[in-house]
């Protein structure tokens, strides 16, 4: 039990009915998961208000409620405290209630459009490496030291976000490194955490459906660096046209990295694929070597470098640790069968992200063809389904356009839009199979020795999503299948 006048430090009360020095046991923002002595936080969200479920859980035994709305109705034995947004609140109520676990920790935030997941991965990786005990909060998994947790969203809700803190407190971590989403840096779901550093990997056209125009969701991206102290540092990637945006309004210490812009690049990227047998190097001062490969992925081991820099270790520790740190799944994750035939299964669902990958698999392609096959997920930004049905147009020498999550929309509206971005003469090089499981067994099928085929979108999915169901689907599993 907590008391409640503690829960609420550094909380601005508008108005307070009750006892604050009320015994706290648990905070809760979903009705089912009210106990006696619950704090409930009432949330205005996109689809369902939590104002409406306060009688329900005043019934269940809720003792504190914590409310932006006038509320029509007080009951005896229940303390009320009304804020200005609750989103704000709720971060600092569920921080304060663990233990303010982020102060107790070296917590490193990264964001951008593309490169989040690898960048959290390979600095975990590399501080488990150090020695050191460290967590990570991400898209796919969420780890304390080797511990792995399936991950439900790119960045929790707070009150489960600090539970995971103060999980990682316990368990000796010193280190977390977290992806950090434009959706809870508009919604709040950071509020109340102390970061050490921020890093700013991109940002290309994502997201739209939700925040409406590219500018509010690089006004999103840029409200992390804003919250970082000014004994902190905020890292970004100056070769893209928002980097220095990002940092322009940040009180911590500013630093950039780069490939292309001459002031800023520190050392030379050696690449090595053993899969593919490529070389692919830089022109600068010092060396890092990695086995992950693509322009993508120097820009990810740029940042990893910078950021172990600026978090005090010593540089030629991390040179060795970088050499062999593997990528994250379903990130340009490949196999190969005995008749020469790559597949590459990559979770490029931006229109970036997806030129990126299939320009580096071009890199790599030596006399095959590359086999690319992209879908768009339903419910989300419509804008980019004909740019990257065109982006794999231009850039593969067989295109399938696929189903990929089509959620609550219908597959074949879907890849309708996309051919809107195609040429009339694109029927020779282009063929659209609905069926993902069919479009992969197509593109294997009419394979050859030396070809690549690549499936994107997906990554480290394990499931499709239709109607609102998840079915079981995994592209990796899909293609070592139909290459035996």
């Amino acid at each position: 039990m907590k008391i409640l006048n503690e829960i609420l430090k550094d909380i601005i009360i508008l108005e307070s009915k009750g006892n604050v020095d009320t015994p706290v046991s648990s905070v809760s923002l979903d009705s089912r998961d009210i106990e006696p002595h619950s704090l409930f936080v009432a949330l205005i969200g996109n689809v369902l208000d939590g104002h409406s479920f306060i009688d329900e859980v005043v019934e269940k035994g809720a003792k504190v409620i914590v409310h932006e709305k006038d509320l029509s109705e007080y009951k005896s034995g229940v303390t009320y405290i009304k804020v200005k947004d609750t989103h704000e609140a709720v971060g600092i109520i569920a921080s304060n209630f663990y233990g303010n676990p982020s102060k107790h920790l070296k917590l490193v935030g990264v964001t951008g459009t593309n490169g989040k997941t690898t960048t959290a991965t390979l600095l975990h990786q590399l501080f488990r490496n150090l020695g050191y005990k460290a967590g990570m909060i991400g898209t796919i998994v969420n780890k304390v030291n080797d511990e792995s947790y399936e991950a439900k969203r790119t960045t929790p809700d707070p009150i489960s976000l600090n539970k995971i803190l103060a999980e990682m407190v316990d368990k000796g971590c010193e280190y977390v490194f977290m992806e950090v989403s434009s959706h809870s840096i508009s919604e709040k779901r950071v509020s109340g955490l102390s970061f050490v550093g921020g890093i700013f990997t991109n940002l290309t056209l994502d997201h739209l459906d939700y925040h409406k125009t590219i500018e509010s969701y690089a006004e999103a991206k840029k409200g992390f660096f804003d919250m970082i102290p000014s004994s902190g540092f905020a890292i970004a990637n100056i070769d893209d046209d928002m980097g220095e945006y990002m940092l322009s309004t940040t009180k911590a210490k500013k630093y950039v990295f780069g490939l292309k812009n001459a002031e800023v690049r520190p050392m030379q990227i050696l690449q090595r694929s053993d899969l593919c047998g490529s070389d692919l190097c830089g022109y600068f001062n010092e060396r890092l070597e990695t086995k992950l490969i693509g322009e993508f992925n120097a820009y990810n081991i740029l940042g990893i470098y910078a950021v172990a820099v600026l978090l005090g270790q010593d540089k030629e520790k991390i040179k060795e640790i970088i050499k062999d740190l593997d990528g994250a799944p379903g990130r340009f994750q490949a196999i190969k069968n005995n008749d020469g035939i790559i597949g590459i299964v990559d979770y490029a669902h931006t229109p970036d992200a997806l030129e990126n990958v299939l320009k580096t698999a071009n890199g790599i392609k030596k006399d095959g063809r590359l086999i690319a096959l992209v879908g768009c997920g339903g419910d989300r930004d419509r804008s980019k389904r004909p740019i990257m049905a065109r982006i794999g147009y231009d850039l593969a020498d067989i295109l399938i356009l696929t189903s990929d999550n089509p959620r609550t929309e219908k597959p074949e509206d879907i890849l309708m839009e996309m051919q809107k971005g195609l040429p009339l003469e694109a029927l020779d090089k282009v063929e659209i199979i609905v069926d993902r499981h069919m479009a992969i067994e197509k593109a294997c099928s009419i394979a050859k020795s030396g070809d690549i085929i690549l499936v994107a979108g997906k990554g480290h999915e394990n499931y499709q999503e239709v109607n609102g169901v998840k079915h079981h689907f995994d592209d990796l599993e899909e293609l070592e299948k139909y290459l035996k």
